[in-house]
């Protein structure tokens, strides 16, 4: 997670909570995006970047796992969230490697947001909404709890095709490795964590 989000997430004891808060600094990451240039909109969509991998790598580890299983229709509720986390990591990851600075990354920034936004609703209403009210507050906050140790260890960028809380548990770890040494890497060499190298 992006040190400047933790600390106020970690205060977040319920799971549905937690992943609405997240949804709400995508959405606030995405306009600074927008309106920054240079140097700070690049520094501005590491941040994205890297908040959108690892809250869907969580999601997918721990939250559709478990609605699939408690709620009524979980696997076609799941499915639908995987088919757009797929859609949106494969646009997140075309645009990891563009220049921040080039009109096309604006244009698919858009499609990006656009996509994210409408995910992101979908959860809210058909997954977290049923989840609240199929589970108890202990079962939340178990899960908050897996959420964040999920984010602590996931991949800092997009990877499609890793959309199940299996794939996760088999590649995530040395994906995450590899992640977290390039960021590494590339900061310590003075270069953006994505984009243009």
């Amino acid at each position: 997670m992006d040190r400047q989000t933790t600390p106020e997430l970690m205060h977040e004891n319920d799971v549905i909570d937690l992943l609405i808060h997240q949804h709400g600094l995508i959405r606030n990451l995405f306009d600074e995006v927008g309106r920054s240039q240079g140097k700070e909109r690049q520094e501005a969509f590491s941040r994205l970047v890297r908040l959108l991998a690892v809250h869907e790598t969580a999601e997918e580890e721990i939250v559709h796992p478990y609605a699939r299983r408690k709620l009524i229709g979980g696997d076609t509720i799941v499915d639908n969230r995987l088919h757009e986390e797929e859609e949106a990591k494969e646009m997140l990851s075309r645009l990891d490697d563009m220049d921040v600075t080039k009109p096309e990354f604006a244009e698919e920034l858009e499609r990006l947001r656009a996509a994210v936004f409408a995910h992101a609703a979908a959860e809210e209403r058909y997954e977290f909404s049923e989840l609240k009210a199929a589970t108890t507050e202990a079962e939340r906050r178990a899960m908050a709890l897996g959420v964040k140790a999920a984010e602590a260890v996931a991949p800092t960028h997009p990877h499609p095709g890793t959309e199940s809380a299996m794939k996760n548990l088999m590649l995530g770890g040395p994906v995450a490795i590899m992640d977290r040494a390039r960021d590494v890497i590339r900061k310590a060499m003075g270069k953006p964590e994505s984009g243009e190298s």
